[in-house]
């Protein structure tokens, strides 16, 4: 696994709860207009807190791949 994951928050399921941008500002914000959260930026470096907030997500809206094999980091492949 590399050390930056592609981070994407799908706008059908977001629900506007913020919790993403509460929890971790610099990797999630509220995009304006629609009140859904989304990542800052299409690649984000790796780590727990990344991690924590796709897993608290009410309706699982945030999925994490590896950056560089595509592979499922969140919600993991079964």
């Amino acid at each position: 696994m590399t050390e930056y994951w592609r981070v994407k928050v799908d706008p059908r399921m977001c629900v506007r709860t913020g919790l993403c941008a509460a929890s971790a500002p610099q990797e999630f914000q509220l995009d304006e207009r629609t009140g859904q959260g989304r990542a800052t930026a299409e690649v984000l470096s790796a780590s727990e807190e990344v991690l924590e907030v796709a897993e608290s997500c009410p309706i699982e809206a945030i999925s994490i791949t590896d950056a560089e094999s595509g592979k499922a980091v969140f919600p993991p492949d079964d």
